[in-house]
């Protein structure tokens, strides 16, 4: 766990942390979107040079103004540390330095993270419009919750602009988390303080980190949240969660490891009945929002 505000601003000594900015990225924003209530972004990549451009205009466009970016980038090869230090909006905090994983760098963005509310958005994806923060920080201030999500839509990587599955945060309770349900990643965005009462996410896992650390935070204590019916962020098909069998089976391994480990009563018949209805998130006909 954090020791607190303190221990979250640490980061690793062999970090280089930069703060970049590129003029053209600014937008005008009215009065309006300006809110004490400030919005962390995270973005953890590895060789994304074909998409980390367009995350990083889908944060830099939206339209509420006090939003935190911080851009962890794990080493890449490819050129897309060229990309970040050329498009990065001004403020944006960085990080070029190899890690232990996806969950590692993610680690670390929220040891940088200034912003009362913390929510990812990694290389790959971006948001459905540019008004998803302003929305969240309406929320999340106006009625004191812990925890906002929505939904998220796929895409296929040859075809960005036709969605072809929608993750429907609707089923999610805490009570199913012991049938393996969870909020839809992307489209989650909590306190801070949830990561200074309840750690951060453990790295030994490599896919169901997230849903460990959502499984933890729901088993320990009472969380306030709100599902807001809308999708808030569009994901590339084919990541480390959706990248065929063998991945499926070892996230329902580490599922089933999360629920062990946090005391909660599963099964394997409980894991795999889920996916009925998610196999109908790709059958019924797409409902944009």
């Amino acid at each position: 766990m954090l020791g607190g505000l303190g221990a979250l601003l640490l980061v690793p000594r062999t970090a280089k942390t930069l703060t970049l900015g590129c003029p053209c990225m600014k937008t005008e924003i009215s009065s309006r979107q300006l809110s004490p209530l400030k919005v962390t972004v995270i973005t953890v990549v590895r060789n994304a040079v074909d998409t980390i451009e367009r995350t990083i205009r889908s944060v830099a466009s939206q339209s509420y103004l006090n939003v935190e970016h911080i851009i962890i980038d794990g080493a890449s090869t490819d050129g897309t540390s060229d990309i970040i230090r050329r498009h990065a909006a001004t403020g944006t905090k960085c990080i070029f330095e190899s890690d232990k994983g996806l969950y590692d760098g993610m680690n670390k963005g929220i040891r940088l993270a200034t912003g009362g509310v913390i929510g990812f958005l990694h290389a790959d994806d971006y948001y459905a419009h540019d008004h998803i923060l302003e929305d969240i920080a309406l929320v999340m201030g106006s009625e004191s919750l812990d925890a906002v999500f929505g939904d998220a839509a796929f895409f296929k990587p040859e075809q960005p602009q036709r969605l072809v599955r929608r993750y429907c945060s609707a089923r999610f309770r805490p009570e199913r988390v012991s049938w393996g349900w969870m909020p839809a990643h992307p489209a989650l965005y909590v306190r801070r303080e949830l990561f200074e009462q309840i750690g951060l996410f453990q790295t030994d896992y490599r896919i169901a980190g997230d849903f460990e650390w959502v499984a933890r935070v729901f088993r320990s204590r009472v969380v306030r949240y709100r599902y807001l019916p809308e999708v808030l962020v569009h994901m590339r098909m084919g990541g480390i969660s959706t990248g065929g069998w063998r991945n499926t089976l070892l996230l329902n391994r580490e599922v089933m490891r999360a629920c062990r480990e946090n005391s909660i009563a599963t099964n394997w018949f409980k894991i795999l009945s889920k996916y009925p209805a998610k196999l109908l998130e790709f059958a019924c006909p797409f409902r944009r929002t």
